[in-house]
């Protein structure tokens, strides 16, 4: 049989890349793996308890790639899913990944929330993320027109989150969970205007990071061991069950051994394209191909290929050329 070409080989590299990330944001849309990340992210929620946010407060069965969006005022329970459109005549399509209502148990109002699941492997990739965090809120205040309210009905106005998940983010922002949202500041005087009326978007960035320091702790640790293309299938079954006391679904099982498999294919397809040549030249196409494909930094893609440490210094030169 002929040997598989570099680019046959890249092709299937990304078409594989593709069906992991599918298979991440079907796992993420998982009732509660969203009540995990709301109950430690969104202050609404951090005195529930993860079962009641899952069976009580997200509404409906979360979608991914089914059904398409449909503004409805007098069904604002409607889940509407992820890869959905937001668009206007004059604006640029917005694909969200995973799109649900839910209520807030303090009021029983519902409030719109959207899990942004970015796999892309650059925290900047040419523009600041948190800027097109903060403008996927905003659409998401402006798309309530003509569903939630009309005229000047502007008390109607729901809630809306964006919460970004950062795979392998810059060293200072790693382990960390950080929200931006509106805040009342009396310049002159002390008004006190109810924080209902302003506080009506929030960004939420959750960047993971691995064990190395006190914060790899709850839904940071949670996420990166679910995530990680590093953890073996069954470890991450222990760990999520002895310590997180998550029962997995079938359909979860199926999708962690899914992205387990996958993320072993990218690897190993990875080590193939790189291995062709010899030499440090082999090394750096390797690391240079796990970096591209599994949004992996030097330092993990050297380890994982088990660079020797007096390779590493040239390995990391000729990257940086490039």
């Amino acid at each position: 049989m002929d040997r598989e070409t570099s680019l046959g080989q890249s092709i299937r590299v990304l078409d594989d890349r593709a069906k992991l990330d599918a298979a991440c944001k079907r796992l993420l849309s998982e009732k509660v793996l969203l009540a995990w990340i709301m109950k430690d992210c969104l202050e609404e929620y951090k005195n529930c308890s993860v079962e009641e946010i899952a069976e009580k407060y997200i509404e409906g069965t979360p979608a991914v790639d089914e059904w398409a969006l449909q503004p409805d005022e007098t069904s604002p329970t409607r889940i509407q899913s992820i890869g959905q459109e937001d668009t206007s005549l004059q604006e640029h399509t917005i694909l969200y990944d995973i799109r649900f209502h839910a209520t807030a148990p303090s009021t029983g109002e519902p409030i719109r929330l959207i899990i942004n699941v970015e796999s892309q492997n650059k925290f900047r990739n040419g523009y600041p993320l948190l800027k097109r965090a903060i403008y996927y809120c905003s659409r998401l205040i402006s798309s309530q027109y003509g569903t939630e309210f009309t005229n000047s009905q502007y008390g109607k106005i729901k809630k809306v989150y964006s919460i970004w998940l950062c795979a392998d983010p810059p060293k200072g922002y790693r382990n960390t969970i950080t929200r931006y949202r509106m805040t009342e500041e009396n310049m002159v005087g002390a008004v006190k205007e109810p924080t209902a009326h302003y506080d009506l978007l929030t960004v939420v960035m959750l960047c993971l990071g691995g064990p190395g320091d006190e914060r790899y702790d709850g839904i940071l640790k949670l996420l990166s061991v679910l995530l990680s293309s590093e953890v073996k299938y069954a470890e991450k079954q222990r760990i999520l069950r002895q310590e997180f006391d998550l029962a997995m679904t079938q359909e979860m099982e199926m999708e962690v051994q899914n992205m387990c498999n996958l993320s072993e294919g990218v690897w190993e397809r990875g080590m193939e394209k790189g291995m062709e040549k010899g030499s440090i030249k082999s090394w750096t196409a390797a690391i240079q191909n796990l970096m591209s494909n599994m949004g992996w930094s030097i330092e993990q893609a050297m380890t994982a290929l088990d660079v020797p440490e007096s390779d590493r210094p040239k390995c990391k030169e000729l990257l940086q050329k490039q």
